[in-house]
């Protein structure tokens, strides 16, 4: 029986150059969510008989999204490279918005930071609907899994 899911997921931590407590909690939160319920299905390998779970490792190289693929044992299956430049604009609003939010939740009324949550939601969403067309032809997911991959995304370039 397949088992198309993430079992581990790490990102590179040397793209990481900079994080705050807020930014630390959304990460860790990402990580837990995605391991306890997930659908990850890469195509060439689960066509090529390794039918999961996965290992991931998510890094940023270039410019460039690379999603490493192990099985169980740790052994390579394949790299997805995936080009970023189309998610530059959804990043770059996410970070602005959640700066917002973080602002928000420590000295604004409850209806504000509803208002500014649900303006995240709507970026993070229109996010992870890019993330699952770039993933057409190459990994099978439900829609939240690409969320919290486009989360790890956004943890992956922050800057400082």
């Amino acid at each position: 029986m397949a088992d198309a899911r993430i079992s581990h997921i790490e990102l590179d931590e040397a793209t990481i150059i900079w994080r705050n407590a807020d930014i630390e909690q959304e990460r860790r939160i990402a990580i837990f969510d995605l391991i306890e319920e997930n659908t990850f299905k890469p195509l060439r390998a689960f066509e090529a008989g390794h039918t999961g779970p996965y290992r991931l490792r998510l890094s940023v190289e270039d410019g460039r999204l690379a999603l490493a693929i192990a099985d169980e044992a740790e052994q390579m299956l394949e790299t997805i490279i995936l080009g970023l430049g189309r998610f530059r604009r959804p990043i770059k609003d996410y970070f602005a918005i959640c700066d917002s939010y973080y602002q928000a939740i420590r000295r604004a009324t409850a209806q504000e930071i509803e208002t500014i949550d649900m303006a995240r939601r709507g970026v993070h969403n229109g996010a992870a609907e890019l993330l699952l067309e770039r993933f057409d032809g190459k990994i099978e997911t439900d829609f939240a899994t690409a969320r919290r991959l486009f989360t790890l995304i956004c943890v992956l370039h922050i800057r400082g």
